[in-house]
């Protein structure tokens, strides 16, 4: 393959010799993604309508990657590391993990990577992070944290893993054990200042202990059958010990409650609420979609009690569309 300027730097590419599994047939597992979605999609306006990232072949055929580069896919191409495209089929999306399945609609010719278990991972344990593209497009990194991660659009895992150096390519990637197994897909990119004051990047992995005890029903219904979480359509941050909130999807739970932008959520079904993944906590501890959610907000100087009424997240998208 040719370099080009979306390569891994060289000396964060792995060298085959350094390891002692077939290293470029692990990474032939890993394929690129793309998914069109419609304009009038409910995740049109915040995740956009045209989709890049990458999957990984898991056992089975299928292709796991991030929930939210299928979410509402009307068409879905995979592409292998020597050009051969195949369409897919948004197979599950699940909002707890945050996983997606793809179903390939034709041959892949790709290896299948076993899921290893990352619960055995430590902290400072060498690890690959692989986008599409081979070796040129993966990192030797390392794992500098494992905890609790909230996500400001009512999401939390409670024990993330965190590895730097930062791969530029994320969405979708697979990481990789030394015993060439998979043990999560990456998930974002996020920013901390060390304490010389220097951003440093690192990615977060979403480990695939969370999918191992789902992936049956996945499979087989599209869906883990549990009762869905209440869901507010609520955009969350923290600022110093209070939660504010950053915005509200329109038409929303939390908008037709009059929720807006900038109200301090101070408390939820008269819990004290002080950071992110414990507002997320108490919404759902409520009880299952539909649940009344009481919430006390702070807006300028007034205390304002407000009662939402959620919904299932589901209940707004498309459903994926049949091949």
């Amino acid at each position: 393959m040719a370099k080009t300027d979306r390569d891994i730097p060289a000396n964060l590419q792995p060298r085959a010799a350094d390891y002692g599994f077939d290293l470029e047939a692990s990474l032939r597992s890993v394929v690129a993604l793309r998914a069109d979605v419609p304009h009038d999609a409910f995740t049109a306006g915040t995740l956009g309508t045209e989709r890049a990232g990458n999957g990984v072949c898991i056992p089975g055929g299928l292709v796991l990657t991030m929930g939210y580069l299928i979410m509402e896919a009307e068409s879905i191409w995979l592409t292998t590391g020597d050009g051969w495209a195949v369409p897919g089929h948004a197979l599950a999306v699940d909002f707890e993990t945050g996983f997606g399945l793809v179903q390939p609609l034709g041959k892949l010719g790709v290896p299948e990577m076993q899921i290893g278990d990352s619960n055995a991972v430590q902290v400072g344990n060498a690890v690959l992070l692989a986008a599409a593209g081979g070796r040129h497009r993966t990192i030797e990194t390392q794992v500098v944290g494992r905890q609790e991660f909230a996500g400001y659009w009512e999401y939390l895992i409670d024990d993330a893993m965190f590895t730097a150096p930062a791969h530029p390519f994320w969405g979708g990637a697979g990481l990789i054990g030394p015993d060439g197994k998979l043990l999560g897909i990456g998930s974002l990119i996020l920013q901390q200042t060390d304490e010389r004051g220097r951003r440093v990047d690192m990615n977060m992995v979403v480990p695939t202990a969370l999918l191992t005890p789902i992936l049956d029903e996945l499979v087989q219904h599209g869906h883990v059958r549990r009762p869905p979480r209440p869901w507010l359509g609520l955009y969350a941050m923290e600022s110093e010990d209070t939660v504010v909130v950053g915005g509200v999807t329109d038409g929303g739970p939390a908008d037709k409650a009059g929720l807006r932008a900038g109200d301090r959520v101070v408390a939820v079904d008269g819990d004290e609420v002080t950071e992110l993944g414990g507002l997320w906590r108490r919404v759902w501890s409520a009880g299952t979609a539909g649940a009344r959610v009481r919430m006390s907000v702070g807006r300028d100087d007034e205390l304002l009690h407000v009662t939402v009424h959620s919904a299932a997240r589901s209940s707004f998208l498309r459903a994926p569309r049949l091949h």
